[in-house]
């Protein structure tokens, strides 16, 4: 069990797991989980790390076929600036590894915000903390569990 998993598990939410053999040489780990799911690509968020220009942590979910605009996401969070955070600093502070980064059960709960794309009753599929895992759930739990909040992230949003 994955901390993700377990945090679901603990809060009593309605979700199912969906495990897939993991390529390691898939060129995109989200696009790799909707095609091996079956599922719709729109469906399936990825969990990206974000450093504001104030140094904060916070996270972002778009969906896997879409780009985050750093812009949209600086202005949601009240920053001037936002970029990627780097690599181990992400790994460190969610105790995930990239790739496996899941919205839940992180060490350090960092403030969410989710594509309004995931608005439209239907669950959505997050990773559930590694490789080849995704947690697939509905949005207002997700929200709930990460004290989210939603804004446009994308341009195509």
């Amino acid at each position: 069990m994955t901390p993700a998993v377990l945090d679901a598990q603990r809060q009593r939410i309605d979700f199912h797991l969906h495990e897939y053999q993991h390529d390691p040489q898939a060129a995109s780990y989200g696009l790799e989980a909707a095609e091996k799911m079956g599922v719709p690509a729109a469906r399936v968020f990825k969990t990206l790390v974000v450093q504001l220009n104030s140094g904060q942590l916070v996270v972002a979910l778009v969906p896997v076929m879409q780009q985050l605009n750093l812009k949209l996401l600086a202005q949601a969070a009240g920053a001037k600036k936002a970029s990627l955070a780097p690599a181990a600093l992400v790994e460190k502070t969610t105790g995930y590894v990239l790739g496996g980064v899941s919205p839940l059960g992180q060490k350090k709960k960092l403030p969410t915000w989710v594509d309004l794309s995931a608005l439209d009753d239907k669950p959505i599929y997050v990773s559930a903390g590694r490789r080849g895992l995704e947690i697939q759930l509905a949005v207002e739990d997700l929200l709930r569990l990460t004290q989210g909040q939603t804004a446009h992230l994308t341009l195509a949003s």
